[in-house]
């Protein structure tokens, strides 16, 4: 079967939305966001106001306005993960880094016998090229300087860890061979090993999600974190255990791993208030409905 529908103009997408319900007080505002909100982006927004989704009929009352609100969470909840991610990642690239230099020298990366036997997703030598390429492509002054000074096939870890994407950061942890070198790093946040490797996985997918501007408020993830079982307590009392595939037991791990980062951070304040401010229905994120009151959203209230 061959697609043969043609492309619809801005005003005959307009005027199918208005037949299907939508609420359009002024009809070049619309056009306007049309002209630079695709009609298939913003089609995920108004799924939720349907009534019918064989029909695409919305609920009577449904705005623009309703659509956009929607929209606008969707956007700025992104940047808000982003900047956490940011923080996170910048910390583990350092905890991660500085213990490998410090066990085994400024080139660790360099000996095969720390990371794992190779296999179809990880062979090391495949992975140092990668990095080649990194430091090859890379415009960053210590990197340019220390390849100019040195004759070292690869700047020491500490410097290299700083041009890794957050996948190849999340790689290169997870093959690390001895476990007491990832528990290592994991325990700096109060976790398991296996779970931070799981988590670190899970958070580059979220980070590639935001990056290419894709919607996360409602997303099922096909890769989950592995929660934690013992530990911390505040932790296994906040996520929830029967949650859908979406975002809300992520956010929790992310406010765990950013009270570590930065325990005077206020970034769980503007979750909330992003939140708020747009009345958004949390459920369709996986929220339960009694997670304010869960010990880890709980503990930063305001006395």
């Amino acid at each position: 079967m061959q697609f043969n529908k043609p492309p619809l103009s801005l005003d005959d997408q307009l005027d199918r939305l208005i037949q299907r319900g939508l609420t359009v007080p002024d009809r070049q505002r619309a056009l306007h966001y049309l002209r630079h909100l695709n009609y298939y982006r913003l089609g995920a927004y108004w799924l939720p106001f349907e009534v019918d989704h064989r029909t695409h009929r919305l609920r009577p009352g449904t705005t623009l306005d309703d659509v956009l609100n929607l929209y606008v969470f969707d956007r700025e909840f992104r940047l808000l993960v982003m900047d956490a991610i940011e923080r996170i990642e910048v910390s583990i690239r350092t905890r991660w880094a500085y213990h490998m230099a410090h066990t085994y020298g400024p080139h660790c990366h360099l000996d095969p016998a720390l990371f794992k036997s190779p296999h179809r997703s990880w062979r090391h030598e495949e992975r140092l090229r990668a990095l080649e390429g990194e430091v090859r492509r890379s415009q960053e002054t210590f990197i340019r300087h220390l390849s100019a000074t040195y004759d070292e096939p690869l700047p020491p870890v500490w410097a290299l860890v700083e041009i890794m994407t957050f996948g190849q950061l999340s790689q290169w942890y997870a093959n690390t061979r001895q476990r007491r070198d990832r528990n290592a790093v994991a325990r700096e946040y109060d976790f398991d090993e296996s779970v931070m490797t799981s988590v670190l996985h899970h958070l580059s997918t979220v980070r590639n999600q935001c990056a290419h501007h894709a919607r996360l408020w409602n997303r099922e993830f096909t890769f989950l974190p592995k929660l934690p079982k013992d530990r911390p307590a505040a932790v296994l009392d906040t996520l929830s255990f029967d949650a859908s595939r979406r975002i809300y037991n992520t956010l929790t791990l992310m406010l765990h791993l950013m009270d570590v980062v930065n325990p005077h951070h206020h970034w769980w304040e503007r979750l909330i208030g992003l939140i708020d401010h747009h009345a958004i229905n949390v459920a369709e994120m996986g929220f339960p409905d009694d997670w304010r009151d869960r010990p880890l959203w709980a503990m930063h209230r305001p006395k």
